[in-house]
């Protein structure tokens, strides 16, 4: 994205990489230390090859650098915390490292759409974006919603993480009540006969007061935000029959399944192929609200469903017919009265 511009900073950051695991294998010669200079020299050779016969195009319209520097840095950083997870054993890392792939998945999906024929044929259609360039009634809330509830179910994929790497299995295994409460009961006895009456053999860790409340917060997030994208689904289709109508319509159906699939893992008992199919359709729906919200913030009137003759001519400004008739032939206005 950066083209040969971006080969001298790229060929930079592969040698500062290759020296710091250099130097990281020289001092520190423990199984960690041994771990993450290896994981810096190899990351930066391969960088610093990338920099030296790969890339030789012209650099694509901005911001698509710019996403293409944060999404490199993501990448290694998360290769870095992926290395450290394992040999760290730190659970904390994992739910960041979880939480850091939603986000380069995302980033991607954006890079992939903003370099699509779509991306490039709205883009000499309705012109490049300015400050007073008008709506077209494009309802600013709407868009308002599409952030605050891409945003909420990022949110959503944060807790799961944190749940996930609790490692103790199914905090609550009832649904859609918990322990046959809408709140359970979160008091030292209580915990102890859940504890007492699990039968799950994979679980390593109790379970805590803490966990079930966290998978109770995660429960009524998913509420919000299936109420959430519906209404934005609502919306989008009955006022602005374009693009944004069938993929808000899509987006809905995601999340419907997503909530299926989150219920059939309470169910199952955290069955493998559900639980994955479950985090899969929650990072297409995080994707999906970012394309919708980016759609609709750069092609307000493409999202709204504006052909573009219509879109460029509202752009226009109005021409006072009378003044023109008034202009001699001289080419001189008329004296004013």
């Amino acid at each position: 994205l950066g083209g040969r511009q971006s080969r001298k900073p790229l060929a930079l950051v592969g040698l500062v990489e290759i020296l710091a695991g250099i130097v990281i294998l020289a001092l520190w010669k423990d199984q960690k230390g041994q771990a993450t200079g290896g994981f810096l020299t190899g990351i930066g050779g391969m960088v610093l090859l990338a920099a030296l016969v790969w890339f030789r195009n012209e650099s694509a319209p901005r911001p698509l650098p710019m996403l293409g520097w944060i999404t490199f840095f993501i990448v290694q950083f998360q290769g870095l915390l992926g290395g450290l997870r394992v040999v760290l054993y730190k659970d904390q890392i994992g739910s960041f490292h979880a939480t850091l792939a939603q986000i380069f998945f995302v980033l991607t999906c954006l890079i992939a759409l903003m370099t699509s024929r779509w991306w490039l044929k709205m883009t000499t259609d309705y012109g490049p974006r300015t400050t007073d360039q008008p709506t077209l009634s494009f309802a600013p809330k709407l868009r308002f919603a599409f952030l605050a509830t891409t945003a909420l179910i990022l949110f959503q994929l944060i807790l799961g993480a944190t749940m996930r790497h609790q490692h103790a299995g199914l905090s609550i295994h009832d649904f859609p009540l918990a322990y046959g409460k809408l709140w359970p009961d979160t008091d030292p006895a209580s915990i102890a006969r859940y504890n007492e009456h699990r039968i799950e053999i994979t679980a390593i860790n109790p379970v805590t007061a803490f966990q079930i409340q966290l998978q109770i917060v995660h429960r009524i997030v998913a509420v919000l935000i299936l109420l959430a994208v519906g209404w934005c689904a609502l919306k989008a289709w009955r006022k602005f029959p374009g693009p944004l109508a069938k993929i808000s319509a899509f987006w809905f159906c995601l999340i419907l399944c997503q909530a299926t699939l989150g219920a059939a893992t309470v169910l199952t008992d955290k069955a493998a192929d559900i639980a994955t199919l479950h985090v899969l359709v929650g990072a297409l729906s995080l994707a999906t609200g970012a394309a919708l919200s980016i759609i609709a913030l750069r092609f307000p009137q493409r999202a709204a469903g504006v052909p573009p003759t219509e879109a460029v001519s509202q752009q226009q400004p109005a021409i006072d017919l009378d003044g023109v008739a008034g202009i001699g032939t001289a080419g001189k206005m008329p004296a004013a009265h």
